[in-house]
């Protein structure tokens, strides 16, 4: 007679459907993003929340590709850090551990000499 282990019911997932920004993120991105329409450099933003990625992009115009894209990559969290900015060519301009810090490389560009 052979005896069968019983496979233990598996209860309810700690990986999430996707990927979200919670609110303290939100209320970086979206104060970078006041800034930068209020200097006329960004007039439009989206949202993707993906499996892997939670994604926050900014256009120039609505019709075109983003200029920048700003990632939250929970998988990264221990090697490379948490979040990245990528410009237009897909290039990757800042990676790191706290938005706040990744995101000042975007915001020289409110940085301007007076004429």
């Amino acid at each position: 007679m052979s005896v069968f282990t019983p496979t233990p019911f598996s209860g309810p997932s700690t990986v999430p459907d996707w990927v979200s920004f919670d609110r303290a993120e939100l209320s970086v991105l979206l104060s970078l993003y006041g800034r930068m329409v209020a200097a006329g450099e960004w007039r439009d933003y989206g949202m993707s929340f993906l499996r892997e990625a939670a994604v926050f992009s900014v256009f120039r115009r609505s019709a075109e590709n983003p200029l920048y894209r700003i990632e939250k990559r929970p998988r990264l969290r221990g090697k490379q850090g948490l979040y990245a900015v990528i410009g237009i060519d897909g290039q990757v301009l800042r990676r790191g551990h706290d938005l706040a810090t990744v995101l000042r490389v975007l915001e020289r560009k409110l940085i301007r000499p007076i004429d």
